[in-house]
């Protein structure tokens, strides 16, 4: 299959359908997907970490020369903290905007007196930045997408698999924000499918610039690294903190095992090992 179509199917299955699996799951009762989230989140972080040690950083440094690993190490770096500072900017925007803010520990009633109309605008302008942040955001995994699979088939289908893997608990999340905004149902999930055209649009694009420039390749690889090592390790992982008890403890070490295994299986029957 020409290496575009299957950029193509791909960066789809990363975006649209984890839009539409994201939607299916919040029409599920309150109580029902409350107790199917966190199981997600578990799973996927490990098929993040797993991609990101057992795929992507060995391509890294595959065929680079000894010269190259101290940039492409300080690439990695780099990006983990990148991400860092731009988490910390999201956050401010959040606290800008006047929503729940844990940083501040309070939550700004807009909603009475003089402030409502401020409230109602802010709230409407945090769910447009949402829809702009969630299309760059698209867009960059499928530059990351389309990097990996013309770096190796089996290592774009496994980048793609992480992808979903952490875009279907985001896209929940985005759909919570859109719906507090004063969205509709239809109306966010329209936004969100445009939003996650971003992630073809960002493949196509890559396939068409990038295949001439196969010494950044590594490079762009090692930002997806950072990217999911990241999401992992600072953004998911503490979530799973909240419950201590033995059983969820458990189930939590079960089911980001389950992804790294899943990820390592798929990495074994491509590569016919």
């Amino acid at each position: 299959m020409h290496l575009l179509v299957l950029i193509i199917i791909f960066t789809a299955m990363g975006g649209v359908l984890s839009v539409m699996a994201a939607a299916v799951f919040l029409l599920l009762p309150d109580q029902q997907r409350n107790a199917i989230l966190p199981h997600g989140i578990s799973f996927a972080i490990g098929a993040l970490l797993a991609v990101a040690f057992w795929g992507l950083i060995p391509e890294v440094f595959a065929d680079a020369s000894p010269e190259r690993f101290q940039s492409l190490s300080g690439t990695i770096l780099a990006g983990i903290l990148g991400f860092f500072v731009l988490e910390k900017l999201l956050i401010w925007r959040h606290c800008h905007y006047g929503e729940h803010c844990e940083a501040h520990g309070e939550e700004t009633d807009h909603s009475h007196h003089n402030g409502h109309n401020h409230g109602h605008y802010g709230a409407k302008s945090a769910g447009s930045l949402i829809i702009l942040g969630d299309s760059i955001h698209n867009f960059v995994d499928g530059v990351l997408i389309a990097a990996a699979f013309l770096t190796d088939v089996q290592l774009g289908i496994m980048t793609s698999l992480a992808v979903a893997a952490h875009e279907i608990p985001q896209e929940v999340g985005d759909f919570a924000i859109l719906l507090h905004s004063g969205y509709s149902n239809a109306k966010a999930l329209f936004y969100n499918i445009l939003a996650s055209l971003a992630t073809v649009a960002g493949g196509v694009l890559a396939y068409f610039c990038l295949g001439d420039l196969h010494d950044s390749l590594p490079y762009l690889l090692a930002l997806a690294a950072s990217s999911f090592i990241y999401i992992a390790v600072a953004d998911l992982i503490p979530s799973l903190h909240k419950k201590t008890d033995m059983k969820t403890s458990l189930q939590q070490i079960v089911l980001i095992a389950a992804g790294v295994l899943l990820i390592c299986t798929i990495h074994g029957i491509v590569h016919g090992k």
